[in-house]
């Protein structure tokens, strides 16, 4: 019997692509599909939009646009690294689609109002330290925070007077919702916008943080980029 003496088998060689992946920016189409859906139940909450049926077009704009696309929107901030963006689509993208399904089963009946008011005080606390964060952003971008933290509550404000509506809180929590939906709808606007022309078109006046600064949270989208 003789010894083997050929050695290991070679290792089969992998063919790597040299192109980086690319992922298209979803802020986008969650900022787009948190505004559509704002937008129109402010306008709803203020009363001017009397249709009793006009809250199932609520429902279905939250279960998909403001719901579920904006959710997917999350979930690709997190393949990009984007900390802020991740937990702010993932977060507002779980509220619409429990707000799709919590809706509804109110009609059921009994008292709920102390416990909607803590569930949208509740956002509305979370709102307000995200607002922190996106100081970091851009002037757009921490306008819809800013305008959507006191929608929460005022709108929560409104729940805990209970009895039949209206509420004065709750139609100026409308009115603030009206303007959160605006504003995230121009970011959204100005995202695509300038990302497809190759050049601001619509100004989002980032907040420059000094780029020393930014590398020492890799995590965080670096708003001294350049503005596509």
């Amino acid at each position: 019997m003789t010894e083997d003496t050929r050695g290991p088998a070679p290792e089969k060689s992998r063919v790597v692509d040299p192109r980086p992946v690319v992922f298209a920016d979803p802020a986008p189409l969650g900022l787009a599909g948190f505004a559509l859906t704002t937008l129109l139940l402010s306008i709803v909450n203020t009363n001017l939009l009397k249709e009793t049926g006009a809250i199932f077009v609520v429902l279905g704009l939250a279960a998909f646009y403001g719901g579920l696309a904006q959710f997917v929107a999350g979930l690709f901030e997190f393949r990009r690294g984007n900390t802020f963006g991740a937990t702010a689509f993932g977060s507002y993208g779980a509220f619409w689609l429990s707000y799709w399904w919590i809706v509804p089963r109110l009609a059921l009946g009994g008292d709920v109002h102390n416990a909607v008011g803590l569930y949208l005080l509740g956002w509305g606390i979370f709102t307000a330290f995200m607002a922190v964060a996106a100081l970091r952003t851009t002037l757009a971008v921490l306008g819809v925070f800013v305008l959507l933290a006191p929608t929460f509550v005022l709108l929560a404000i409104g729940e805990f007077q209970g009895g039949a509506p209206p509420h004065v809180a709750t139609e100026i929590g409308g009115w603030f919702g009206i303007a959160t939906g605006l504003v995230a709808w121009y970011a959204a606007a100005a995202s695509v916008i300038n990302e497809t022309h190759g050049r601001e078109v619509l100004p989002t006046w980032p907040n420059r943080v000094p780029r020393t600064a930014a590398r020492e949270h890799p995590t965080t989208e670096d708003p001294t980029a350049e503005q596509h």
